[in-house]
């Protein structure tokens, strides 16, 4: 869950260290950017089993073992943008032609006008007060059911701009205008409407639920608190309409968290949000710590109801192939800062700044993939 410029780092020092000592080295990852970095030989598993074992060059060139192929052809690619990512071993797609830019007709959902946020840091060794910009002076606006990605290193601000704009942090000044309202100047109601407008899905998601909670029952808990006119059965009846929407079975209702994959907590995270039917959510990371077939699920899931529900994400990312995916316009952060902003496809094609250039040129494995 690093951010290119770290993960560079990092893999090039372990590198060093292995040359210097002559040391062996058995690196396990699900990202095979990371691998394809570092390793001579690689290892494919599947189910407790080594199912295919080859060069490097060999694994990703000619694979053989379906389950070596989902992992490397449901990746998300860094050269084009495609309309679904495949995974399961489906062939891939021809890509996708993006769509020319549209005429704006019609109000954004969202408009950030000079948004600043600083945290208040102690000094250990003094007692004046230091100040960290996390959000400097930024600006931006997503139409509906469109996706706006944030790219950037950690602590270039991503976060904390996503957390401002649901109001989890309260910036100090600036303004977020949702539907032509100032999100300052509304009341104790109109804001809690807002609230439930904009949801937010957290990178962590067995954190982000309750441990001792059914999951059916954390996604009808919302639902009683936004609808408390509707009866226990029709809560519960809600509840398993967003289960199976997201994927998951009727069986699933009455399981606890710990009882699920990754990727499975996160389709219940995505239910909880889309059960208060919200127009914008914040999507977090929210693929980083998943292997690549079920980010390819998950990133599907999300493109299949924005369509359906005509939803806006912002989408926070340090993997700049999973925002080519995602994003019709991009914003990249520095320090706080917007460097760069604008279609999507545009940055990926003709970056206009060096920053852009430095985590495009950083992102690993990209002679394989």
């Amino acid at each position: 869950s690093l951010d290119v410029h770290i993960q560079s780092h990092i893999l090039q020092l372990l590198n060093s260290l292995k040359k210097e000592m002559g040391l062996a080295m058995l690196f396990i990852s699900h990202d095979l950017g990371v691998i394809s970095e570092v390793a001579d030989q690689v290892a494919i598993m599947e189910e407790g089993q080594i199912v295919e074992q080859n060069s490097v060059t060999n694994i990703f060139f000619a694979p053989t073992h379906p389950a070596t192929k989902s992992l490397l052809w449901s990746r998300a690619p860094l050269h084009q943008k495609l309309h679904r990512l495949p995974f399961d071993g489906v062939e891939i797609p021809m890509p996708d032609v993006p769509d020319l830019p549209k005429t704006e007709t019609s109000r954004p959902l969202l408009r950030v006008d000079d948004l600043n946020l600083s945290y208040n840091k102690k000094n250990a060794f003094s007692r004046k007060k230091m100040f960290t910009k996390a959000v400097d002076g930024v600006s931006f606006k997503i139409d509906k059911g469109k996706t706006l990605g944030i790219a950037g290193a950690s602590g270039s601000g991503k976060t904390s701009l996503g957390k401002c704009i649901v109001k989890l942090l309260e910036p100090q000044s600036g303004s977020i205008i949702f539907l032509d309202k100032s999100i300052g100047a509304l009341n104790k109601t109109d804001f809690q409407m807002y609230r439930k407008s904009a949801q937010y899905i957290f990178q962590d998601p067995y954190n982000a639920l309750n441990p001792i909670m059914e999951v059916g029952e954390s996604i009808r808990e919302v639902i009683r608190h936004w609808q408390p006119e509707l009866t226990l059965v029709e809560q519960r009846d809600k509840a398993l309409y967003f289960l199976r929407l997201v994927g998951l079975e009727e069986a699933h209702y009455h399981r606890y968290p710990a009882t699920f994959s990754g990727g499975q907590r996160q389709r219940v995270c995505i239910a909880r949000a889309l059960a208060v039917e919200p127009e914008l959510i914040v999507c977090d990371e929210v693929v980083s710590a998943l292997d690549t077939s079920i980010q390819a699920q998950i990133l599907n899931l999300l493109k299949d109801l924005q369509e359906q529900f005509n939803l806006t994400y912002l989408f926070i990312s340090h993997d700049l192939a999973v925002l080519r995916f995602m994003a019709d316009e991009l914003l990249v952060m520095r320090d706080g800062k917007v460097v760069e902003g604008g279609f999507a496809e545009t940055i990926f094609n003709q970056p206009a700044t060096d920053y852009t250039r430095e985590l495009l040129e950083a992102v690993p494995g990209k002679r394989f993939l």
